[in-house]
Order: structure tokens, then C-alpha cells, then sequence
């Protein structure tokens, strides 16, 4: 809701006469709702600068949030949300501290107890916060979804691990679903590794992949063409029987790409490709000892 200029200079009036009183019970109303997971300061540093800035776009005149004289409040906003977001605290919780001015004017200023004109002005004053506090809801969304995006970006990469087990080979074990995002990400890991290690020999360990349909084979079958035309050569682990029995129901073909039953299986094919042989002995002599 506009507000006149006549309006807003009373508004103005009011709050600079009221500053403290208002900035307290603004404060202590926030601080009940966040339940003292916030500290004291910061609050009130974070209240003081929004009842400046919104006292500054007041004196204005008529003011709109969306236009040029609203920039300052709105980047406060913006980053009040973005601060409440990444620190965990609800939408609730960050849009309260914006409506809670409109009972802390009320109170300090007596105004439920004032003339009809004072009235009309609050009730202007009280859209205007409200037009605030859906402008903060709004930002915390964007914001909340912003750290959502990092987070599953993040997520992606920690579950997409790519380690060398032996001087020429690295391996990618695959755990969970593995879609086209995540498919994606596994590809340009496995061709970076390969790129700085320069190692012939990578394995795709698919042991922690609970099922394989077509659209998975696709991911792996790519992944593969794509190391092959790094110059790397490329073994599958982890066929299952479970695994192995759905591969031929569904009729997918893996060509002359190498596939093993295990991890170490799939090492010692590696090895033995690289002229390794002796080395792949001695690792499985290790073992049975």
C-alpha cells in the first residue's frame, strides 16, 4: 500500500520519537521467537539497521519496495534471509522478524488508543511491513533453495570418490542410484583423474549400485567410451548374480568391455593388462596369508 506523503512524514515522526522503545520491543519479540539461538548483538544490529533503512525509505515519501527508493531495505532483507538460511532457521522464524514491528510500533506508540487519523496511518505502516515480510519469505525460498542446490552439489561430488589403487589404475565405486546429474559428475571426475594421473587402467566398481536397468548400463556405457577415448582402458566390478541375471533379461550388451564379479578381480585383470603379472601374484599371495 502507498502511503502519502503526509502519512509517511507522522510515520517518520513517530518512529524517531519512539526509536529506542520501538528497536526494544522489536528485539525482545524476535529473540522470544528464535529462542536464543541468535546472539544478542547481532540482533540487535541486525534490528537497528532495518529500522533505519525502512525509517530512510519512510521519509521518502510514498514508498515502494520495488523501486529505486526501496534498494537499501531490500538488500537488507536479502541478506537477513540468506544469513537466517544457511544458519538453519525457518521461514517462521525469518519472517518474524520483520512482522513483529508492526506490534512493537503499536505498543510504543500507543497508537491503539489514538485518533482515527493515526489509525489510517498505521494501518498503512502495517501493509507496509506485511508488503517486508512477504518480500523476506520470498528471499529466504530463493535463498533456502540456493543452499539445497550447494548442498546436492556437494553431496554429488563426496559420492562420486575417484582412487587410485595401484600406479596406473584408478578406480570410481559407484554407491546408490546413479542418474543422469550424478552420471555426469562421475564422468568428468574418472576423466580429470585420468588426465592427472595418466593411469591406462580404470575400474568401475558397481557393488554399492542396488540394480542395474537399461538407463544405468547407458551411464556406465558412456562413462566407459568416453575414458576409452582418453586412451584409458576401461573393467566393470560388482556384477552380481542378481546384477548379471537382469544385464541378460534386459538384452544390454557390454561388448568387449571387461566385467568382474569383484573389486579385486578387477585389480588383478588391470595388472595383469599392464604386464603386472608378478605384482598381482604377490598381492594375492599377501592375501591368503
Amino acid at each position: 500500500m502507498a502511503l502519502s506523503t503526509e502519512s509517511a512524514g507522522r510515520l517518520v515522526a513517530l518512529l524517531d520519537a519512539h526509536q529506542d522503545k520501538i528497536s526494544e520491543l522489536w528485539v525482545s519479540q524476535v529473540a522470544t521467537t528464535l529462542r536464543g539461538r541468535l546472539s544478542q548483538g547481532e540482533l540487535d544490529r541486525q534490528v537497528r539497521e532495518l529500522f533505519r533503512a525502512l525509517r530512510d525509505a519512510l521519509a521518502g515519501g510514498s514508498v515502494d519496495l520495488q523501486a529505486g527508493d526501496g534498494a537499501e531495505i531490500r538488500a537488507l532483507l536479502a541478506e537477513l534471509s540468506r544469513a537466517r538460511a544457511l544458519q538453519g532457521f525457518t521461514s517462521t522464524e525469518t519472517s518474524i522478524s520483520v512482522f513483529a514491528l508492526k506490534d512493537a510500533f503499536g505498543t510504543a506508540t500507543d497508537v491503539y488508543n489514538a485518533d482515527t487519523e493515526a489509525l489510517r496511518d498505521f494501518i498503512g505502516f502495517g501493509s507496509f511491513v506485511d508488503d517486508l515480510g512477504l518480500f523476506t519469505f520470498a528471499a529466504y525460498a530463493q535463498a533456502r533453495e540456493e543452499v539445497i542446490a550447494d548442498q546436492a552439489e556437494q553431496l554429488l561430488e563426496l559420492a562420486t570418490p575417484v582412487v587410485k589403487l595401484w600406479d596406473g589404475v584408478v578406480a570410481v565405486p559407484l554407491v546408490g542410484t546413479l542418474d543422469s546429474a550424478r552420471a555426469q559428475v562421475v564422468m568428468e571426475r574418472l576423466l580429470q583423474t585420468l588426465v592427472d594421473t595418466g593411469s591406462p587402467y580404470a575400474i568401475i566398481d558397481i557393488t554399492g549400485v542396488p540394480a542395474v536397468d537399461t538407463q544405468v548400463a547407458q551411464h556406465v556405457l558412456k562413462t566407459v567410451v568416453a575414458a576409452r577415448l582418453m586412451g584409458a582402458e576401461c573393467i566393470i566390478s560388482g556384477i552380481r548374480p542378481q546384477i548379471a541375471q537382469t544385464i541378460v533379461a534386459l538384452g544390454i550388451e557390454f561388448g568387449d568391455i571387461a566385467t568382474k564379479a569383484t573389486l579385486a578381480d578387477a585389480l588383478r585383470h588391470a595388472l595383469r593388462r599392464s604386464g603386472s603379472a608378478d605384482l598381482a601374484r604377490r598381492g594375492s599371495a599377501r592375501r591368503e596369508q
